[in-house]
């Protein structure tokens, strides 16, 4: 037995929607078994799937198969992630919890003395 790609994807909540996940897998942002696919690709038990979604990379292998999506519990238990990339990936997120934010201090546009700053900057 086998499902496509995206819904399978959708059914495990990676994408809220089936055309953001199309948009990933073409984007090449999605491989199955190390290689890209299209979206129509049919997905097994047993494959290995790395999906890049912004900073994080999963690492998963695919349990069960669903073209349903259901509840987040439901859906977690159509994947086993590997441990290795999750521990990393936790990782990098506590890195960017605690690391400054270079727009924290700014609110709106720049103020007229930013401004001539950054008009001088750009002149020099």
């Amino acid at each position: 037995m086998s499902i496509r790609i995206d819904k399978w994807l959708w059914a495990a909540r990676f994408f809220k929607t089936r055309a953001a996940a199309q948009q990933a897998i073409e984007g090449g942002k999605v491989k199955l078994n190390g290689e890209r696919v299209r979206p129509a690709k049919e997905v097994r038990i047993a494959d290995e799937l790395t999906i890049q979604l912004g900073a994080a990379a999963w690492i998963i292998r695919v349990v069960q198969l669903s073209d349903r999506r259901g509840p987040a519990a439901v859906a977690r238990m159509l994947y086993t992630e590997d441990e290795a990339a999750r521990a990393q990936r936790e990782e990098q997120a506590a890195l960017r919890k605690f690391a400054a934010d270079p727009a924290q201090g700014r609110a709106g546009r720049p103020t007229k003395r930013e401004r001539r700053q950054l008009e001088r900057w750009r002149s020099e």
